[in-house]
Order: structure tokens, then C-alpha cells, then sequence
């Protein structure tokens, strides 16, 4: 008599999306009638926040959310595309690598050059890669996935900086309170990671039950969305790029990062979280479903992102008063926190539901950490030279990347527990670098009567 062994898979509990909801709408009511000081304008609060700023905040984060479905609708269905396309597990490590060369080599220039031509320029060329990119795979039976992996490559480095420059840049001049940015930099957060649900939503809706003929509708849907964002990021917001020479800017520059150590610092603190979220993006998957494991990954994407969105909400919180720890601390205990969660994940052998709950915590750090370190360049970079430290910061992420993805993906000498454990170990230094950073003292660029 033969013996039937039944499978499942495994798949979060429907109750975790209502949780993580209400907490999040509870977090966000709650907070500015817990904050203990009444002198930092809220975002919740429309008598002390003008009218006029309300709608500037609006219209950036609009442009900020049809920017993140853009990138949002190329990841859903990565590697299941790839693999639609006949292309073999090497080869897309070889197009990873390609990607991570071009955000290497041509994605670190691209913050300079958007601080020296303007940041709106730099902003449109995005929406115009992702309609290229929309197009490519349109009109071509078997596009090229090297060239789409080279324009989402340099796509991601202009959303990373260039986005929040040109949002910094805009409020400066026009005169907005500098304490306001708090709420602009947590909603951008919290903004970015509903836009990333609503993608992968979207995503699935267009390609339903038949995927071999509906494979290229996330493309149609991304060059609609390209069109659209093209034609707000031109409407939006005009700008005076800098009228110093590039030499000037050059020196400016090399006058702060060599000068202030204190960039550097800041610097190393974003580029370990930036190699730390890379690792994981790539080795999430093949983490959960080790040994055979059977994972319904489309349900588990929600809980990361809708934890991401929970906790950009810890920043009002800790800045409104009700915590006494500064903004240096309160990284550095949440790149301690990270550091253990990779650490975990890389050694110790965990079941699916503990594993799911460490990456939500992880991804609930990571929304709280990306709005401190904004605040942060606030505090300690000049708004000229903003968005060139962001991708120069970026640079020895993406070379160790680039690094660990010919010797672990191509030549297979390092294992991915590895690679996750240098990644925890840089996560470690972060917050070494926050302690230090706090221990220096506070003596930012810019004035602030409040930070």
C-alpha cells in the first residue's frame, strides 16, 4: 500500500494584516496627543502646519508614491519573469552583478550630477527609464535583460537621492519651517511601503490565473504610471540649478567629506544598511524556503512592508518629545537590534513563522532608521552637496555587492550564511558609528532651532 504524504504551504495568519493596520492607524492618531511638547508642528496638526505646506507635502508625496510603484512593479515578479524568459539561475546572477557594476560605476555620479544640473532633471530621467524600460519589454518577444537590469539599476540610485534632495532643496526655499521635515521624511517611509503593497496588488491583478498572457501587462501598467509621473514631476516644482562651476562644487565637496568626519560616520552608517537590505532582498526567498520548505512568499511581502510602514511611525514618537534619547541613540540600538536579526537568520536554523516574525522586525528597524538618517543629513550635510553624499555613500555597498555576488553567486566560495554574517558585522559598526557620533556632539551645518 503505498504511503501519500501530504504538503502544504505555509502561509502567514490573516490576522497579522489587521494587526499590523490597526497599529498603525493607532500610532498614527495617538501620537500628537501623546507628544509631551507643543513646540514641533505636526503633521496631524493642520492649525499649526500651513496651507500651503500641506499641499507642498502632498504633492511631493504623490510624485514620491507613483515613483515607488514604479520600482515596486519590476519586483513582484522578478525572478519568476526571468525564468519566463528562459533565463538560468547563473545567468541572472550575472545580470545582478551587471546591475550592481552599473549603480557602481555609473549610479554614484548620479547625485553629484544632480546636485550640480538640478535635481528635477534627474527626477524626470527616472519616470523616462522606467518608460523605457515599460517599452523595451512591450514591443520585444525576449527583451534584453541586461539593459533592463543596468536601468533599474541607475533608477534606484536617482530614487535614493535624488527624490528627497529635491524635496529638501524645494522647502528651504520656500521658507517652510525646518522642524516639518520630520513629517515629510516619516511619511515618505510610510508612503513608499503602501505604494510597494499597492504595486505587488496591482501586479497580480493584471496578470491573474493566465500569466503566459498577461505577462506583459505590469509592463503596460509601468508605462502608464512613467507617462504619468512625467508629466507631475514636470509640472511640479521649479528649480535654479547651482550657478557654481564644477570645479567649485568639486571642492566643495572633497572641503566637506575630508573636513567633518562626523559625514563620514553618517556615510558608513548608510552604507551598511544599504548592503544589509541588498543581502536580504536576495537571500530572503532561499532562506524560507531551505529544505524543501513550501512558502506562500506573495502573502509574507505585505507583513515586511506593512512592518516597514509601522515602523516609520516610531519616528514621530521618538521626536515629539516622549522619548529623552537622541536621534544618534535611537539608531544605534536599532542597528543593534538589526545586527541580531541577521545574525539569527545567518546561524541559527528557524522555523518558517519565527523566521517571518524576524524579517517583519527587521523591516520595522528599517522603517524607523530610513527617516533618522534623513533627518540626520539634515543636521549635518549641506543641502548642496545632499544628494552626492547619498550615492557616494552608497558606492562601497554596492562594490561589496558586486564582490560577494561573483564569489558566492558565480564562483560559489562564500556561502550566504557568510554574506549575511558580514552584514550583521557591518550593521554592528553602525551603531558603533551612531555612539560615536552622539559622543562628538551635536554641531550641525545648518541652524536649527530644533532638531
Amino acid at each position: 500500500m503505498a504511503v501519500v504524504i501530504e504538503s502544504s504551504v505555509w502561509e502567514p495568519n490573516p490576522w497579522i494584516y489587521v494587526f499590523i493596520t490597526v497599529a498603525c492607524l493607532l500610532s498614527i492618531i495617538v501620537c500628537p496627543y501623546a507628544s509631551s511638547t507643543t513646540k514641533t508642528p505636526n503633521v496631524f496638526d493642520h492649525g499649526i502646519s500651513s496651507p500651503s505646506f500641506l499641499r507642498f507635502q502632498r504633492n511631493f508625496l504623490l510624485i514620491y508614491s507613483l515613483a515607488s510603484v514604479m520600482g515596486g512593479l519590476w519586483s513582484v515578479f522578478g525572478e519568476f519573469e526571468l525564468a519566463y524568459y528562459g533565463i538560468s539561475k547563473e545567468q541572472m546572477v550575472d545580470y545582478l552583478c551587471v546591475g550592481y557594476a552599473a549603480a557602481l560605476f555609473a549610479g554614484t555620479f548620479l547625485g553629484p550630477l544632480s546636485d550640480f544640473i538640478g535635481h528635477k532633471k534627474v527626477c524626470l530621467l527616472f519616470c523616462i527609464l522606467h518608460l523605457f524600460i515599460g517599452l523595451w519589454k512591450r514591443f520585444f518577444a525576449h527583451p534584453s535583460i541586461m539593459v533592463a537590469s543596468i536601468c533599474l539599476s541607475l533608477s534606484a540610485s536617482i530614487f535614493s537621492s535624488s527624490f528627497e534632495t529635491w524635496m529638501v532643496l524645494q522647502h528651504e526655499k520656500q521658507g517652510y519651517r525646518q522642524d516639518t521635515l520630520n513629517d515629510t521624511f516619516w511619511l515618505m517611509i510610510f508612503f513608499e511601503s503602501c505604494s510597494l503593497i499597492g504595486g505587488q496588488m496591482l501586479s497580480n491583478w493584471l496578470i491573474g490565473d493566465n500569466m503566459e498572457k498577461n505577462i506583459l501587462s505590469p509592463s503596460s501598467a509601468a508605462v502608464l504610471i512613467a507617462i504619468v509621473g512625467i508629466i507631475f514631476v514636470g509640472r511640479g516644482w521649479m528649480e535654479i540649478p547651482q550657478t557654481t562651476t564644477f570645479n567649485e562644487y568639486k571642492m566643495s565637496c572633497y572641503a566637506y567629506i575630508f573636513g567633518d568626519k562626523r559625514i563620514w560616520l553618517l556615510a558608513w552608517a548608510q552604507a551598511c544598511l544599504h548592503f544589509s537590505i541588498a543581502v536580504f532582498w536576495i537571500l530572503w526567498a532561499p532562506t524560507l524556503v531551505a529544505d524543501g520548505r513550501e512558502v506562500h512568499l506573495g502573502l509574507i511581502y505585505p507583513c515586511l512592508m506593512g512592518s516597514r510602514m509601522l515602523g516609520s511611525t516610531v519616528f514621530p514618537w521618538l521626536i515629539g518629545g516622549l522619548s529623552s534619547l537622541r536621534t544618534e541613540e535611537c539608531l544605534a540600538y536599532a542597528f543593534i537590534v538589526l545586527g541580531l536579526v541577521m545574525s539569527i537568520i545567518a546561524y541559527d536554523y528557524q522555523e518558517i513563522g519565527f523566521l517571518v516574525t524576524l524579517f517583519c522586525l527587521y523591516h520595522a528597524c528599517i522603517g524607523l532608521i530610513l527617516p533618522s538618517l534623513a533627518r540626520l543629513r539634515t543636521m549635518y550635510v549641506p543641502n548642496e552637496l545632499r544628494g552626492g553624499i547619498i550615492t557616494l555613500s552608497q558606492a562601497p555597498a554596492n562594490a561589496a555587492m558586486l564582490l560577494f555576488l561573483l564569489q558566492g553567486g558565480y564562483y560559489r566560495n562564500i556561502g550566504n550564511s557568510t554574506i549575511m554574517a558580514i552584514a550583521a558585522l557591518g550593521l554592528f559598526s553602525a551603531a558603533g558609528g551612531m555612539h560615536v557620533l552622539k559622543r562628538w556632539g551635536k554641531q550641525p551645518y545648518q541652524n536649527w532651532h530644533k532638531l
